[in-house]
């Protein structure tokens, strides 16, 4: 399965231009797949997800805090300023597939979701994780062993989870950027698709 690339220019955006403060937040933490790597700001899976809690009624305002080329440590560290500067309602964690791309020891990969999903629960926040999957260069126990530690920490957190953010899109070529590896603008409401079943039942009007 092809998943983000391990270096790439940071892009960090928000889904909303005119931010509303009295608005609850759901926040995007992510890598280059939610940072929108190649796609217009407007045509991210992330901005249709705001137009699509505005269309249904949803007054929640989505913040995008995705940094291509990040990974769980990473995003781990500058967590705590993220959710003291946004105070979310929700958390969608989208992360893991630069860590398996660099072929991090799982351990080091679970302990640093556990550190998020900490700080999630002590801030009063509900997370939302997003699962990925790894080719099979590190060997099938590798590639098992993380797409497994997804569901194992949802069990644990009581999170509810996406299996795998691109089914229906990993393996088309008309849905992926020409390096291969990165999900198309076609590709954007694919992703939303795969997410929205989810992050509804968080969801309150």
């Amino acid at each position: 399965m092809m998943l983000a690339s391990l270096a790439l220019p940071t892009r960090v955006s928000s889904a909303e231009t005119a931010p509303n403060p009295q608005r609850p937040v759901v926040l995007v933490v992510g890598d280059s797949l939610s940072a929108g790597y190649g796609v217009a700001v407007n045509a991210t899976w992330v901005a249709l997800l705001q137009r699509r809690l505005s269309d249904q009624g949803y007054g929640y305002r989505v913040v995008n805090a995705s940094i291509s080329g990040d990974t769980t440590g990473g995003a781990s560290s500058r967590l705590p300023r993220a959710l003291e500067l946004h105070r979310p309602a929700i958390v969608v964690l989208e992360l893991g597939g630069n860590d398996g791309l660099r072929g991090l020891p799982l351990k080091q990969v679970r302990a640093n979701f556990d550190s998020m999903l900490t700080q999630i629960a002590a801030a009063g926040a509900k997370p939302l994780l997003i699962g990925m999957r790894m080719p099979t260069n590190y060997g099938p126990a590798y590639a098992e062993g993380f797409h497994g530690l997804y569901g194992e920490l949802a069990t644990r957190y009581q999170a509810p989870h996406v299996d795998f953010f691109l089914d229906r899109v990993a393996l088309d070529p008309g849905l992926m950027q020409a390096d291969g590896i990165h999900p198309n603008a076609q590709a954007q409401p694919i992703l939303l698709d795969n997410v929205w079943p989810k992050l509804q039942p968080l969801l309150k009007k």
